[in-house]
């Protein structure tokens, strides 16, 4: 492979690293939020006793396990693209 083709192509890796990085902090904060949610709707249904607060827990519960399995397919995507950025490397002809 072309030196110019694997820098082109380490610098968009890169990129895309940087991006999804970024991504993952807004999604901790996001995932910190929901979780903050969870607890608060969970005293709301032990303090209240009512079918309401019972569903607006298990909606809090769905939504931040959403979340969470969004955040997992994310650290997967990371961890594939410092695998593809570390071949990249490898291949550097100096």
């Amino acid at each position: 492979m072309q030196q110019s083709v694997i820098e082109r192509r380490l610098f968009e890796v890169s990129a895309r690293l940087r991006r999804s990085r970024d991504e993952l902090a807004v999604v901790d904060e996001q995932l910190s939020a929901l979780s903050e949610a969870v607890d608060e709707a969970q005293v709301k249904a032990l303090v209240s006793e009512t079918p309401v607060a019972q569903r607006e827990l298990q909606e809090a519960r769905r939504h931040a396990e959403a979340m969470a399995r969004g955040r997992g397919a994310l650290v997967t995507r990371m961890a594939e693209l410092e695998r593809a950025q570390d071949d990249l490397l490898g291949k550097i002809v100096l």
